[in-house]
């Protein structure tokens, strides 16, 4: 059976059930977790990123808060600011980077939730970045070549 979504309020700062992920030294909170959409808000220092990848069965958002980040979209660059709705299609290859000299605060989400939250929860406190791209595959995010992050 699909998983209900649970009604209530995630308060910024707060992942649900208390929990926080450090994926690559990037903090995590998931905000919500049900069959058709999963939430998390990220807070990104300055430098920090997720490289170009693919989520083949998921469309996914990003709703940037504070700050702002710099996202590849198909291969072309823009800068989404406080406010900014980036939507990212199923398919459609796609990262994030804070270019910025300050911390950027963002609100993501996909559809359907996939097996991202199982994602996150294998890749907290992993350093090894090639066991970090083996692991996103067999959770359908496929990265592409450093290459595509230019």
């Amino acid at each position: 059976m699909d998983k209900e979504l649970d009604g209530g309020i995630t308060r910024a700062g707060d992942g649900i059930e208390g929990v926080e992920w450090n994926i690559l030294g990037q903090r995590y909170f998931p905000k919500s977790d049900c069959a058709s959409s999963f939430s998390f808000e990220t807070n990104s220092e300055a430098g920090q990123f997720v490289p170009v990848h693919i989520h083949p069965t998921q469309d996914e958002f990003i709703l940037v808060q504070e700050g702002e980040l710099h996202v590849k979209l198909d291969g072309v660059w823009s800068v989404a600011k406080a406010g900014d709705l980036v939507r990212m299609p199923k398919g459609v290859p796609h990262g994030y980077f804070n270019k910025g000299d300050t911390p950027a605060r963002a609100l993501f989400w996909v559809s359907p939730a996939g097996r991202l939250r199982s994602l996150f929860e294998k890749l907290h406190g992993m350093t090894d970045v090639d066991e970090v791209v083996r692991v996103s595959a067999e959770h359908d995010v496929n990265f592409l070549p450093p290459e595509a992050n230019t």
